[in-house]
This record gives C-alpha cells, structure tokens and sequence, in this order.
C-alpha cells in the first residue's frame, strides 16, 4: 500500500517471513500433537460430530477462553487503538463496550439454543426445520457472507499489519499465515480451534500487559500515568481533535466516537448472531453444569477489558509519542491510510520496545489472527456438511462422507478467501472499512434470525423477506447518504465517512422492526410447537465411525473378524510366534469394545433423568440470561457512557491515574481466568494424559489399555456417547444395538 512507503521499519522483510512460518508452525503442530494425545489417552476420535461440535462437552474456563479468542479479532487490538489514537479515549469504551454487548446477549441465545435444539449442529438447520429451504437459503447466504467478511478483514488487517512491519511481501504472507490454521483445524475440528484457542489467548493477554507495564511503568518515554497525561494535553493543544469537548483526547464527549458506538453496536449484532462460529461454540458447551451460561457472562467481561485495555495502553502511547525522533514516520505525522489500516499498535510498540515491541506485535497479531480464522473455518465447514452436502446433496451421508466434506471446504473456502483478501489490500481496503461495512450488508438478518428460536408466532414470508428488503435499504441508504453529503462522489474514502457508516448500519439492524409485524398481519401467525426441534433434528451416528477409526470395525462394519480368523488359521508353532502381535492386537481392542458398550449399558433411566436436569437446569439459566442481557443493555449504552458525555468532562490526571489502575486490575485477573481456569478445570484430564504419555514411554502401554477398560466412563467418547443417547430415536438407539451386540 502506499500508506507504507515511508516507514522507518526496524524488521526486515526475512523477519517477517521467520516469524510467520515459525509461529504458525509452531501452533500447527502443537495442536496435531494434543490432538494425537487426547485421542490416544481420552479416546477423542475425530468423528464428524467432534469435529462440528467437540462432544458437546466444554466446560467453562475453556469456553471462556474460545469466546474470548473468537471475539479477539484483529480489529480488537488494532482498530480499537487506531480509533483511539483518532478520536481519543472515549473510542476505547465506545469499541469495548459497543461489542462487549453481544456477548452477553448471545447467552441468552446460547441458553435457548441448548434447551430448544440441544442437538443442531448450525443455526441454519433450526431455520430449515421451522420455515423450509427457501428460508434455509436466504439465511445460509447470510451466514456464508459474514464468514467471508469476518474472514476477509482477518486476512486484509494481518497482511497490511505484518507488510507495515517487516515490508514482507503481502501475497506470500497471505499464503503462510494461513496454512499452519487449515492444517490444525482439518487434523483436529473444534476441540483443535478451542485449544488453539486457550494458547493464543494466554499469547495475547501477556503481551496487552507488557505492553500496559511499559507505557505506565517502566518505558523512559513514558513510564507513568502522570507522563503520559502531559504528553496528550500537549499533543491535543498542537493538534485538538474535532468534535472532542475542547479538543481533548481525554473526554467523553466526542461526536465521532460517539456515532462509532451506534455503528460497532449494530454492526457488532451481525458479526456474532449471524457467525456460526458463535453458534459452535454454544452448542459445543456443557449445559447441565452451566457451562454455556457462564462461559459467556465470565468471556464478555474479560474480554471488555482487553480492547479497552490495549487501545488505552497503545492508542494513547502512539499518540504521545508521533512527535519523537524514535517514531516510525518521524518527522510526519501518521497518514490518514496508516491509521485505517492499522499501524498504530506496530508502530507504538516498535517504539516503545524497538526491535523486540516490533516482535511482540507480531506474535499479537498472529495469535489473534490465527484463533479467529480457525474459528472462522470450523464454522464454514459446518455449513458445508451438515446444511449443504448432507441438506440437498446427500441427506443419508455417513460420517466418513461429512468429515470428507468438512476437510474440503475448509481447503476451498481458504484458498478463495486469501485471494479476495489480497485483492483488497491492493485495491487499498483496508480493516477498518471491512469491519464497518459488514452491518449494513449483514445485520437485518438478526432479528428475524434470532425470532425464530424465541417467538412461535413469526411466519414465513416475515423471515424470508424481511433480510432481504433490510438489506437492499441499507444499502441504498448507505450509499444515497454518501452521495448527498460528497456531491455524488462515491469512493471508498466517502463511503467510510461516519454519516454514511451510521445511517447504513442502522437500518440494516432496525428495519426489520417495521417489515415484520407487516407481514405478520397480512400472513399470519405459525403458532409452531417447539417440540418439534427437538424431533427433527439429529445427530449423525458415531458408533461405526468410533469403531472403525479405532481398529474395531473394518470399513464393512465387521467386528475385529481378523484377527479371530487369523487365531483360527494359524497352527501351534505360529500360534506362538505372532502371539505377542496379536496380543498387541486384542490389546488395543479391548478398550475400544467397552468403549460401545459401556455408553449402551448406562440404563436408560438414568439417561433420561440427565436430560430431565438438564431441562431444569437450562431454563433456570435461560431466565438469568434474560436479566443479564438487559442489564448489560442499560449499563453498557446508558449508565456508564451518557453522564460522561453528557457533562462533557475532560480528565483530570487522578481520574486518568485511576482508569489506567482498573485496566491493570482487570487484565490481570483475565489473565488467571484464561491461563489457571482451564488447567485447574482439566486438572484431572490433564494427569491421565500424562501417566498415559509415562506408560508409553516406558513400555507399559498395557497398562494404558487396561485402564481404559476399567474406567470407559472416564473417556471422552463414552462421555459423550452417553449424552447423545439423551437425544436419539429409537431406531438410533437399536441401530447402536445391532453394532455392539
């Protein structure tokens, strides 16, 4: 880009190269690795169901990590900051806040999801059940178009970030920063995503704090809360910023920061409700503890604190210090382009650590870059299998044919979406476009979308075409705002502009408030049984899939036939010289044979009694979702920001002193909450896979063997066997039967 020409970068482009090819390496393998080991030791055998939906059986901390990371974008760390260094602090708040929100609104989805259709896969399949395929293909269009957008801004802000930095070339680095992800994720599905995950997210929340130390601790630029304080009173008096009470950057009142709010919440609604990646990781969470309750309450307040907390670290420091000599566009001021394609947090952390801050920019930008296209993946794959090949395609698929679907889709939906995203970085789009842009062409499917999981009332021709209308009209509002205010120039700078961008998104979100009760008084109520979600949608059978990837059963469906045969055939003399081989043989078997047995002979009541509880327990959840969500509304949009708009106050520095000490109160304890909960949660997982790992080493693997078989209940696949049997018809239940038996 052009924005990059003069640039005083400190890496070189081989820097660049290094650390993209290292990391995502690094990351690959690793997660191939704990894949291999919780398949090996926990039996988590990578059917099509783990693959979408990782058991159903994520518990909380670990959750909390996969929201964090999923919703920690590019933009989280970058645009937040470029807004900040623009329009000053308020557009810390207004992007934390602005996007924060959601969170806590989708678990109130996320709970209702869990108790209306504990056994979807995607959001799309809750769609076609209640309103048929036509609705199922409005939707998947829209789901499919917030996946590219999502995808294409991740690949568009890494490339521009990392060609800031190190002068990398960008098609090379869109090629290598993509393909450690697809590899990882194809090898592993989500429980790889949420693994990844948890590593990128304990990446991301150390270096926000080592950056946070050294602007308002340790740097000799900086170093304290006071230093900085002057340092942007000073750089407000030189240049105020417009529309800023008295030109602070220190305030509230700011118009710009202000309309982002209304542009990044209504934006923000789309980009979650309408992301099936969301949608994952709610039906991948444990609901009878309430794991997929709290997952989002504990993920939306940490993750607050972590745009919020880089953007007043990094947005602040960058515009302190673009007046000295160790800034990268010294003795210029960053260009317009350079902040919208942000390069605030690469080069206030070059300044402040130099070669070393240019690093840790790096692995920042990597570790967000990498979860999310991970997610992003998973998320795309699902709709490939379960609502495209096995909806019209092939609707007795296998699960050998969906993991084949998935693998294939993951590879064909990357290796289009980097090619767009090049595209765009050279057509000069950059982040921060993207990111606005989505609402208006997405955010008039979320209401319509999430009616149908609470109101039985929504008829058809409402969900079908209100999307559709919304859409239009967003657009054409979008674009007849820019026209009007920029005498009929239409470009990528004025379509940007903050009128625009507010008065597109905003009817993209609210308009189906006036198309949907139209159409549902000239067509009617539905008055649609809930149950029926419940009967309709099922989970695609495991048991020969489980079988046959562990050596029990062959592709035909034979039980372990030869090994009994080679017994059979074999005389006394050969008997004895491949004894120890086919003892090795049955050896591997027997876990695998009270594997399907031990999730068939759970009786059924308690089965029934489980999902009974759970039942309870997800309604008892649903209602605290509902209170949480509206408290979360009034706090985030009404209490907190508008007094201190409204007075239009400008910091003191004892005020700005004590802002900074709750951004390092509440990093710190995300920090315990990602990097501890998980290992304290998984304590006991954690143990048996490394007695597992010692045995091996040590050759006694038979002791791995028989600990399996005396404790199946301890096995993922067991566990998780034994909660779909909650949902299964009968036929599943004989069909599982006829395979053990």
């Amino acid at each position: 880009m052009s924005s990059s020409s003069d640039i005083n970068r400190i890496l070189t482009p081989n820097d660049g190269y290094a650390i993209v090819v290292g990391f995502t390496a690094l990351f690959a393998v690793s997660m191939i690795l704990i894949s291999y080991c919780l398949k090996r030791y926990s039996k988590e055998i990578m059917t099509s169901e783990e693959f979408s939906t990782a058991g159903r059986r994520i518990r909380t901390f670990l959750g909390v990590t996969s929201i964090i990371s999923s919703w920690t974008w590019l933009s989280t760390l970058s645009t937040s900051s470029s807004l900040t260094y623009q329009n000053g602090i308020f557009n810390a708040y207004t992007y934390a806040g602005g996007a924060a929100l959601q969170l806590f609104v989708f678990c109130l989805v996320a709970v209702t999801v869990k108790l209306k259709a504990p056994s979807c896969h995607t959001y799309l399949e809750i769609i076609k059940v209640r309103y048929g395929p036509t609705a199922h293909k409005v939707y998947m269009f829209f789901a499919l178009a917030t996946n590219i957008l999502v995808t294409v801004m991740l690949i568009t802000g890494a490339i521009d970030s990392f060609n800031a930095l190190t002068g990398a070339n960008t098609v090379g680095l869109g090629f290598l920063l993509t393909l450690g992800v697809i590899i990882y994720t194809m090898f592993g599905g989500l429980k790889s995503t949420f693994m990844g995950d948890y590593t990128h997210t304990i990446a991301v929340v150390i270096i926000i704090l080592t950056f946070l130390f050294k602007v308002y601790c340790t740097s000799p630029l900086l170093g304290s809360p006071g230093k900085v304080y002057d340092l942007l009173k000073e750089s407000t008096e030189k240049y105020p910023i417009a529309g800023n009470a008295e030109g602070a950057f220190l305030t509230f009142k700011s118009r710009s920061a202000g309309m982002f709010f209304v542009i990044n919440i209504a934006g923000n609604f789309g980009t979650v409700f309408l992301d099936n990646s969301y949608w994952n990781k709610a039906i991948s969470t444990k609901a009878i503890d309430g794991s997929v309750f709290w997952c989002y309450i504990i993920g939306g307040v940490c993750w607050f604190f972590i745009p919020l907390s880089i953007s007043t670290a990094l947005g602040a420091a960058c515009r302190a210090l673009e007046n000295t000599p160790a800034f990268p566009t010294y003795p210029n001021r960053m260009s317009s382009d350079q902040v919208a394609a942000g390069f605030v947090v690469p080069f206030a952390a070059q300044t402040l650590l130099g070669k070393s801050g240019a690093y840790a920019a790096l692995i920042l930008y990597i570790s967000a870059f990498c979860s999310a296209f991970s997610g992003e993946l998973v998320a795309v794959s699902s709709i490939s299998s379960y609502d495209i090949y096995q909806g019209y395609i092939n609707p007795k698929a296998t699960g050998k044919q969906l993991i084949r679907v998935t693998h294939l889709s993951c590879v064909i939906f990357a290796g289009c979406l980097i090619g767009f995203g090049i595209g765009l970085h050279y057509a000069n789009v950059g982040m921060g476009y993207i990111y606005e842009l989505m609402g208006v062409i997405i955010s008039s499917a979320v209401i319509p979308a999430t009616a149908t999981i609470f109101w039985k009332d929504m008829n058809k021709q409402a969900v079908i075409f209100t999307p559709i209308i919304g859409t239009g009209l967003a657009i054409m509002s979008w674009l007849a705002c820019t026209s009007a205010e920029y005498n009929h120039v239409i470009s990528v700078d004025t379509t940007f502009a903050d009128n625009p961008m507010l008065v597109g998104n905003v009817v993209a979100l609210l308009s189906p408030l006036v198309f949907i009760p139209i159409f549902q008084l000239c067509f009617g109520k539905q008055n649609f049984d809930w149950d029926i979600l419940k009967n309709a949608i099922t989970r695609v059978s495991e048991i020969e899939e489980i079988e046959a990837q562990d050596g029990e059963v062959d592709q035909d469906g034979n039980v372990a036939q030869d090994v009994i045969k080679a017994d059979a055939k074999e005389g006394p003399a050969e008997s004895s010289s491949s004894s120890s081989n086919h003892q090795q043989d049955i050896e591997k078997l027997k876990p695998v044979v009270s594997v399907a047995s031990a999730a068939f002979e759970v009786p059924q009541t308690e089965i029934d009694d489980m999902r009974h509880l759970e039942e309870i327990a997800l309604t008892k959840y649903k209602k605290w979702a509902t209170y949480i969500a509206w408290a979360a509304a009034i706090i985030f949009c009404v209490l907190w920001p508008m007094p201190m708009y409204g007075t239009g106050y400008v910091w003191s520095k004892q005020f700005f002193t004590g802002w900074v000490c709750v951004m390092f109160i509440f990093m710190f304890i995300t920090g315990f909450v990602v990097i501890i909960g998980p290992i304290y949660e998984g304590r006991e997982d954690i143990y048996y896979t490394f007695r597992g790992i010692y045995w091996d080493l040590t050759g006694q693997s038979q002791k791995l063997y028989q600990w399996q078989e005396e404790n199946p209940e301890k096995l993922h696949v067991v566990q998780s066997q034994i909660y779909n049997r909650a949902f299964e018809k009968d036929e599943d239940v004989q069909n599982l039967d006829d395979v053990v038996g």
